[in-house]
């Protein structure tokens, strides 16, 4: 090994460049493959419509009312959805971060979900709140109800399914914010006399914050990318024709490429600006640090 060699790595170790950093490379590679490149030549094919100019797509998405409420259907499932999530998370995981008997086996079944898919649960979701479903007889038979509730094939299908699959991710993520989080700063808290409520909404809550804008975030990713359940369990012609629809239809019905990605890009643009006003409340409420069970 030559002194300049020797030198070099001085100074790229200087610098925090080491043989440690080639770890990155297999991530580096996988977002470029797995986000990077498929983002921007969606991009480059939504400015190559058959016709018009280079964003003619974009125009038409927008200049059609029945492609761009889209848009709004899909945030009106997608943000209340998440936001369910998030908020139901919270006492159960809060709960259920100490040592009792069970836990292992209730935790198994909240997330008993996970293993499902969207079409088991679709499935699911139609014999129980369908019109023929257990939950509409037992209505209809008490004589609670004179006819059927209407639960799927519109809004609430598709929400209730969007709850039922996203929760198990919402509540491990919250847990393992709230195990990171030291119980002795509620002992603590405690001991000065502090009850549950101003131990929890004070300590617990403020430090958990950032975690619960992480955590919906995420959730809010999945629950806007919804399809399968919009089909299945919704009105796909009418109240939840969300936006991966408009964009199926576009590439798979009218075979419109450039429409199809313009409405993919859009998504991802819509789901960039919800995450970037979360984070940058999480920013202003927040300006600890985000180490451990903090966020």
């Amino acid at each position: 090994m030559t002194a300049t060699t020797v030198a070099i790595r001085h100074r790229l170790a200087e610098r925090g460049v080491d043989r440690q950093m080639l770890l990155l490379v297999p991530a580096t590679v996988f977002v470029v493959a797995l986000f990077v490149y498929p983002f921007a030549y969606g991009i480059a094919v939504s400015l190559q419509p058959a016709e018009g100019g280079l964003l003619a797509a974009y125009q038409a998405f927008f200049a059609d009312a029945y492609q761009r409420d889209t848009i709004g259907t899909t945030l009106a499932i997608a943000l209340p959805a998440a936001l369910l999530n998030v908020v139901a998370s919270v006492p159960i995981a809060y709960r259920m971060r100490g040592r009792f008997r069970g836990k292992r086996l209730l935790t198994t079944i909240l997330v008993v979900p996970i293993t499902l898919g969207t079409v088991l649960t679709a499935e699911g979701l139609l014999n129980f709140l369908g019109p023929a479903g257990w939950f509409n007889r037992f209505l209809v038979t008490t004589g609670l109800t004179d006819a059927p509730v209407r639960l799927t094939n519109n809004y609430w299908g598709v929400f209730f399914s969007l709850v039922i699959t996203g929760f198990p991710f919402a509540f491990l993520l919250v847990l393992s914010y709230l195990s990171g989080i030291d119980p002795s700063l509620e002992r603590a808290a405690a001991t000065l006399g502090a009850g549950w409520r101003q131990r929890f909404f004070r300590i617990t809550l403020p430090l958990l914050a950032p975690g619960l804008a992480t955590t919906f975030c995420l959730t809010f990713v999945l629950a806007f990318s919804v399809f399968p359940s919009a089909i299945l369990v919704g009105d796909p012609s009418g109240s939840t024709r969300v936006i991966s629809i408009a964009a199926y239809e576009a590439a798979y019905v009218r075979y419109d490429y450039a429409g199809a990605s313009a409405a993919a890009i859009i998504m991802g643009a819509v789901e960039l600006v919800v995450i970037a006003i979360v984070l940058g409340l999480r920013g202003l409420l927040y300006t600890g640090s985000t180490a451990g069970g903090k966020g």
